[in-house]
């Protein structure tokens, strides 16, 4: 059984900071494709559309029958573990530092031969095991053999965790405990074993409903923040900027209606401020001191987690300036991982459907309850990815916008 994780010593302030390396992380275009499975939790390998060959590595046309028609298919990952080895000298630093490692190789019931890392509860060859797709440090796809059946605290396994961002035992920001999303998240983060959990509240003077349920968690400790305020976010910063692991900024301000039914870009204007220009203010405060965190062993900074809106995919008019302000976020946030990357820190992106709250009465079910939402993010979290689009609505407006962006905005544009 994998060892419990142990809550990381204090790091001595006299020691420096270590700089941030990166595993090997080139890689083929054609590659990318099982990069870009993996940043939403799948293992895809390509599947000759003529002779129905599975093949790996990625190529550019089929080993088999050298068709150029390969497209990218989910697998189950079963197979059956051949050899293992143990690491134990390397000439790459990432993994000079963190010896010895595991690796084996899979054979997958659907034909390849895999080169893999290997959980430390997979058991020595001849075994079955399931192999799945994470996004190593470098946000770049690695293979990982898992036993067949999960068991007690799978996720602290030393190796599996360098290619999380598991809550356990990290230090959490969540910049806003105001709503239900961000209550809902602050007990979900405190139940996966978050500790401390810094929550955010802009305008403190006011009692909000739920105030006094979060003050009676150990793990919670309130900050004034105000995002719209330069001012409230570097004095956060520059008192817990060094210490926060994960940042969740789930601060947003959602208003109904597009252009012609609101006279005026008051209410714009303040959904910008909020939804774009208060990211942009965290990520200056915070971005280069969590970037400076990447290499502090256990107690590393990993992830910067956005709460985004399936709106910023296409514009939903019924909602459109905040539609727009989302989609300028996810803009940015493009940019913040990009950023982010030489550090090894993931940049996670959200995008709900309609959240069962005040400004969505309105629409129809199904809409998605703070607590979905709270576990689909601790869950990205753990599994490592980098998109997720929780909720039925989510799903089914992604796969449209994939088959087709042009027929989703005339949809939207009639409802």
């Amino acid at each position: 059984m994998t060892e419990p994780l142990s809550r990381p010593k204090r790091k001595n302030p006299v020691m420096r900071t270590r700089r941030s390396v990166l595993p090997p992380w080139i890689r083929s275009r054609v590659a990318l494709g099982m990069t870009a499975a993996a940043a939403e939790g799948r293992f895809e390998l390509q599947v000759c559309a003529d002779c129905g060959a599975v093949q790996y590595p990625p190529r550019e046309a089929c080993h088999r029958c050298l068709s150029e028609r390969l497209p990218w298919r989910e697998q189950s990952g079963s197979g059956e573990l051949l050899s293992q080895t143990l690491l134990r000298h390397s000439h790459d630093v990432f993994y000079r530092e963190r010896l010895p490692w595991r690796l084996g190789m899979v054979r997958l019931d659907a034909g390849p031969t895999l080169v893999v890392h290997l959980h430390g509860e997979v058991a020595p060859p001849p075994a079955r095991v399931r192999v799945g797709a994470r996004l190593d440090k470098a946000g770049m796809a690695v293979l990982v053999a898992f036993p067949e059946k999960d068991v007690p605290n799978m996720a602290d396994d030393r190796q599996l965790r360098e290619m999380t961002c598991d809550p356990k035992f990290r230090k959490v920001l969540v910049t806003d405990g105001k709503t239900a999303v961000g209550q809902a998240l602050v007990r979900a983060l405190a139940a996966a074993g978050a500790d401390p959990i810094w929550v955010g509240h802009a305008e403190p003077w006011k009692k909000f409903p739920g105030l006094v349920e979060l003050t009676q968690l150990p793990q919670v400790t309130l900050l004034p923040l105000d995002v719209t305020n330069g001012r409230s976010v570097k004095e956060i910063a520059a008192e817990i900027g060094a210490k926060v692991d994960i940042l969740v900024n789930n601060v947003e301000l959602h208003r109904t209606y597009g252009i012609g039914a609101r006279y005026g870009t008051e209410v714009a204007r303040a959904e910008m401020d909020i939804n774009y220009f208060g990211l942009l203010r965290l990520a200056q405060e915070f971005g280069p001191v969590m970037r400076s965190r990447g290499a502090d062993g256990q107690s590393s900074a990993v992830a910067w987690v956005n709460l985004l809106s399936i709106f910023a995919l296409s514009n939903y008019p019924a909602h459109g300036t905040f539609s727009a302000s989302k989609a300028a976020a996810y803009s940015l946030s493009q940019c913040l991982r990009a950023e982010m990357h030489p550090a090894g820190i993931r940049v996670v992106n959200v995008f709900p459907g309609p959240i069962d709250d005040e400004w969505n009465q309105q629409l129809p079910p199904p809409k998605l309850a703070p607590d979905a939402l709270a576990r689909a993010v601790v869950a990205a979290l753990r599994d490592g990815v980098e998109d997720v689009y929780p909720g039925d609505v989510a799903q089914e407006w992604l796969a449209r916008f994939r088959e087709n962006p042009k027929v989703l905005e005339r949809e939207l544009a009639s409802v």
